[in-house]
């Protein structure tokens, strides 16, 4: 990986993650599209760079994560999280083989766009517009919402907002709370995908996540260089998706997972 592919895929992530489009999605098509050779060491590259996108969100929440007055957010997301860390580990290498599986992506990018063109029909009365109104019960369901994005394509953003969704909170406190549980989701994703898991187990180069970004002076600084990007430009998309889909809601998203997904799909197929 050159520095150049590394910065255009961190961009990617940046704008992505908390669009309820499906980063992973859109950064392994991004990397087809550039020809790039599906390595253990990408499909690494493109997990770890998510630290970037967090600091994003702490940064531009920082009030709220600091607020030693409400601790029962740290509680929240605490327990929000305990699916998606469970159901992950149990399901990792299931996800890992849908990773290189285009096609099926893409499809599940244009089912989802379906469903996004319906969402503010079936969710018109909300009655939570605060994190602090937030029930424990609450952010555990949303939690499980979250783990439907473990389908490659599905989106994080998505899956965790309309859980919000379904539980009466508004589009804005959705949204929100959907950033807040990235936190602790994708800090675990990254630290579990650097420190702990063996990619390419069972190979003759297996490999722990630190070894392949200390392995090379061009590699360090790929990691480096993705995550700053993924950083500034995840700041950038956070406030533009706050204010686009507090006015105009997700038909906009719908339409685009469906266009972009079936030109996918087509490209693919032809492959």
């Amino acid at each position: 990986m050159d520095y150049i592919q590394a910065i255009i895929i961190a961009i990617v992530e940046g704008l992505t993650e908390y669009l309820p489009i499906s980063s992973t999605a859109h950064m392994g098509f991004t990397a087809a599209l550039m020809g790039m050779e599906e390595t253990e060491y990408l499909k690494m590259f493109q997990v770890s760079i998510q630290f970037g996108a967090i600091l994003a969100v702490v940064v531009l929440y920082w009030k709220k994560f600091f607020d030693i007055n409400n601790i029962q957010l740290y509680y929240k997301l605490a327990i929000a999280v305990i699916p998606a860390l469970i159901l992950g580990k149990l399901f990792d290498e299931k996800i890992e083989a849908v990773l290189g599986n285009q096609i099926a992506i893409s499809t599940v990018l244009v089912l989802g766009g379906v469903v996004l063109l319906f969402v503010d029909k079936w969710f018109k009365n909300p009655k939570i517009t605060d994190e602090k109104d937030i029930s424990i019960k609450k952010a555990l369901t949303i939690g499980f919402w979250q783990c439907l994005a473990m389908m490659p394509g599905t989106s994080r953003s998505a899956a965790s907002i309309i859980g919000g969704l379904t539980q009466g909170l508004n589009r804005k406190a959705a949204a929100e709370f959907s950033f807040f549980l990235a936190v602790p989701t994708m800090l675990a994703v990254t630290v579990y995908s650097i420190f702990v898991k063996t990619w390419g187990e069972g190979t003759d180069h297996a490999q722990k996540g630190y070894e392949m970004i200390m392995a090379s002076e061009q590699s360090i600084i790929a990691f480096i260089l993705g995550n700053v990007i993924a950083f500034i430009v995840a700041m950038i998309a956070v406030k533009t998706f706050i204010s686009v889909l507090t006015k105009y809601g997700f038909r906009f998203w719908g339409w685009y997972r469906i266009i972009i997904g079936i030109g996918l799909l087509i490209f693919f197929w032809q492959q």
